[in-house]
């Protein structure tokens, strides 16, 4: 059974930073691509950030670029989203998802789609 759980959301003033974690257990991790989404109320899940299994390719959302930096331990099984100057339109509850068998090293997906598994959510609230 696979999960993956979220965690490191919260309350910050604009500025501010955050790191999210996500968990998982029940998948070869190592050959897993990830990412990380984000919905705001009454909008669609968006793509924030996205990482191979190697960390040899990542991608970003134009919006959070220069910003958010996505990374992974592929010992520990998480991966993790480092936001920095967060602004109140960041607000959404932020998800990670798992593709797994995906053993190409530059390999990483921006649609929701692709991903197989899927995080409960965690919420990050952006204050002005």
């Amino acid at each position: 059974q696979v999960q993956l759980v979220e965690s490191g959301g919260g309350l910050v003033q604009a500025g501010g930073s955050l790191r999210l974690s996500c968990a998982a257990s029940g998948v070869t991790f190592s050959g897993a691509a990830m990412g990380w989404f984000r919905q705001a109320p009454g909008k669609e899940r968006d793509f924030v950030a996205g990482i191979s299994w190697s960390s040899d390719s990542l991608g970003y959302a134009d919006s959070v670029k220069g910003r958010f930096t996505v990374s992974r331990d592929n010992e520990k099984n998480t991966v993790y989203l480092q936001m920095n100057s967060l602004k109140p339109e960041d607000t959404a509850v932020y998800y990670c998802a798992a593709r797994p068998e995906t053993y190409s090293r530059y390999t990483y997906y921006s649609r929701s789609d692709a991903y197989n598994y899927w995080g409960q959510g965690t919420q990050v609230t952006v204050s002005s």
